[in-house]
């Protein structure tokens, strides 16, 4: 940003002034061109270093102070600028060089300490930094060097070591130093925030959720320049620029941990909701963590752009530990196992540092997978044996806990059963989906009996244990028993439930004779839909478009394809609203059945059907024209021309086929 020009013998005034209102970045344009003039000037330098520290350009305030400790060594503030600019901007290397210099100076020895702690900290080397911490409370004791009186000397020493509490996984202890400091310092949102980092870290997330909200009100209250929520009620608002005074709110850090929680409560538009609440800022300006969190809470929407924004955090220094993980998951889950490979390979090195055992050997079994099914089939297996163990020790631990009346023990024992199973369900999935993929649907089902005695509550494990007796075709009244109890658990918000699931509990009513039963939970998805269209009238539903879509498809299949047809038709009407990729997918492969069937001469339709079909197709081809008859991989370039990639352009052609096989002329 420019700074108007200044008037002779005011150049002091107005950069004071600058700085004082807090337009730090219209200070620095100034002082720049203060340095022009005069490049040696120290006022220059160090109020441009304070500038660029307050606008979080810490590699720029670092150079400032870096002169400044040339020209004025004897000035011994300024290398302690110096390192902490250093430490902040990632260069931790030359921040510990900068401040061993000053371990010997009694007046800096203890703020010398307590940033190589940080720097110790920030590396992982966790052992180096409590010693540095303890060294400083020892001096702080004893009245060492740089010993000082002051108890907010004393509480910072013990926010470091609640910080290494908190990394060794000792959160109440943790949560414990941090609420002993705000005692002392009085209230501070970094240290609420702590307390709600230690709370998620032990899944207390009423606790975690407690603090945020005390932050965020707080926020709101003493800063409403920073525009909180703002952006998520459609307002166009400027960046708030990521200054000190933003950093000092940790509204930033605690919409995140907001996000967090509510994407691990399976929240995910909360989550989202959350990110958006934040303080405006550009996409330049955003921090690693919430670009981070942007890419894993949009993925569904936006993978292109998600997996964009993780292969580049991946190459900063530092970067959240967990996008390394979440990357290489995320490849995999979209089935980019080739690229997940590729980053295992290129990143060795991080391999060891951010992915946990369990991890590294779950992604290697997946990626296996692909050229050896069976080698990695017998990987997830030794993995599920190792795991199951586990699970029947802890079983017996949270039996002894509860026999002994020992509460400690129990939430203990739970904890760790509650964590060991959600590791042992990814596994017995991926083990599971390699039969899958083969049809052999029985030995399915015979690793997920194996594994009853653990999942028989959890819902992954039913649902899935639904869709494998489902698809076996002679055992749908076994598949009720699985599909109704989760139908019954949202039956008041039927929406909820997943649209696959509604339909084969449809069809396996069918399948069975319970006509009556199916209709009636056909009535119920219909009126909720009414019910939801009356309330947001812009939001489409494809629930019972789904549902009807798999029963027409059941009767096409059964060769009653006057019946399934038509049921077809009907499932996308209003075209408007129910016609999108998806449902014109499961379309279109019933009405090419058709056509096949047809060109062969083993089925007549009735002049009415083909006359039907024909002004279903003419209707697909006036709603379809934005819509993509394929999406695309986001990662792949498109392999279609423009203009072929379209509803319009399908329904076209399967009503140029039809006029063709049937010998009708349009």
């Amino acid at each position: 940003m420019e700074a108007a020009p200044v008037p002779d013998g005011q150049y002091t005034a107005v950069v004071y002034g600058l700085i004082s209102g807090g337009r730090y970045a219209e200070a620095v344009s100034l002082l720049n061109r203060g340095l022009q003039k005069s490049c040696r000037s120290r006022g220059c330098l160090s109020l441009l270093g304070y500038c660029h520290y307050q606008l979080q350009e810490f590699a720029a305030a670092a150079e400032c102070y870096e002169q400044l400790v040339a020209l004025h060594p004897q000035l011994l503030p300024y290398r302690l600028y110096h390192a902490q600019a250093l430490y902040k901007a990632g260069l931790f290397a030359e921040a510990l060089r900068a401040a061993s210099a000053l371990l010997d100076v009694p007046a800096f020895h203890r703020r010398a300490l307590r940033l190589q702690a940080a720097v110790h900290y920030a590396q992982g080397d966790l052992p180096a930094a409590q010693s540095l911490v303890e060294e400083e409370l020892a001096a702080a004791a004893d009245g060492g060097p740089g010993a000082a009186e002051d108890p907010s000397e004393r509480a910072d020493a013990e926010v470091n070591l609640g910080c290494l509490l908190y990394r060794q996984g000792r959160h109440e202890e943790a949560s414990g130093k941090f609420a002993s400091a705000m005692q002392v310092l009085g209230y501070c949102p970094e240290l609420s925030y702590n307390m709600a980092l230690c709370s998620y870290a032990a899944k207390q997330y009423p606790a975690a959720l407690k603090y945020i909200s005390d932050i965020i009100k707080r926020g709101i209250h003493q800063h409403p320049e920073l525009s909180v929520g703002m952006t998520t009620e459609g307002i166009d608002v400027r960046s708030v620029g990521n200054t000190l005074l933003l950093h000092r709110t940790a509204l930033v850090e605690a919409f995140n941990l907001k996000a967090a929680i509510e994407y691990q409560l399976r929240n995910l538009r909360a989550a989202q909701e959350a990110l958006t609440d934040m303080p405006p800022r550009t996409e330049e300006e955003l921090d690693p963590v919430t670009l981070h969190n942007q890419a894993l809470m949009n993925m569904d929407n936006q993978p292109t752009d998600g997996f964009g924004k993780l292969q580049f955090l991946l190459l900063q220094n530092p970067c959240p530990p967990e996008t390394f993980g979440n990357l290489l998951l995320l490849y995999c889950k979209h089935q980019y196992y080739d690229l997940a490979a590729d980053v295992l390979a290129e990143n060795a090195h991080l391999t060891y540092k951010l992915l946990t055992p369990y991890l590294y050997n779950f992604l290697d079994a997946i990626i296996t997978c692909q050229t050896a099914p069976e080698e990695a089939f017998h990987k997830l297996d030794d993995a599920a044996g190792t795991m199951a163990e586990q699970l029947r020790k802890l079983t017996k631990q949270v039996q002894e806990a509860r026999q002994n009346w020992d509460e400690e023990a129990l939430r203990k024992a739970i904890n760790e059963y509650d964590e060991t199973l959600d590791k042992y369900v990814p596994v017995l999935m991926a083990q599971a989906k390699i039969c899958w993929d083969m049809k052999n649907y029985t030995m399915v089902e015979k690793i997920f009996y194996k594994s009853m005695e653990f999942c028989k509550d959890h819902e992954v494990w039913k649902l899935n244990v639904a869709h494998v007796v489902f698809m076996q075709e002679s055992k749908y009244k076994e598949a009720i028993k699985f599909y109704e109890p989760i139908v019954k658990k949202h039956y008041n918000n039927i929406l909820d439930v997943s649209a696959i699931v509604l339909a084969n509990l449809c069809v396996s009513y069918i399948l069975t004779s319970q006509n009556e039963d199916a209709e009636e939970l056909m009535r119920k998805i219909e009126k909720a839909e009414e019910q939801l269209s009356y309330d947001n009238p812009d939001k489409n539903t494809y629930h019972l478009c789904i549902v009807n879509l798999v029963i027409g498809t059941l009767y096409c299949v059964k060769g009653n394809y006057d019946f399934g047809i038509s049921r077809i038709i009907k499932s996308l009407e209003p075209y408007n609203k129910k016609l999108s990729t998806d449902t014109w997918y499961y379309a279109k492969r019933c009405f090419l059945s058709l056509l096949e069937n047809m060109s062969k001469h083993m089925i007549m339709l009735r002049d009415s059907v083909i006359q039907e079909c024909v002004q279903f197709l003419k209707q697909c081809e006036q709603y379809g024209r934005n819509i993509p008859a394929v999406i695309e991989h986001p990662l792949e370039e498109s392999g279609m021309q423009n203009g072929k990639n379209t509803v319009t352009y399908e329904a076209r052609l399967l009503r140029a086929l039809m006029y063709k096989i049937s010998g009708w002329a349009e």
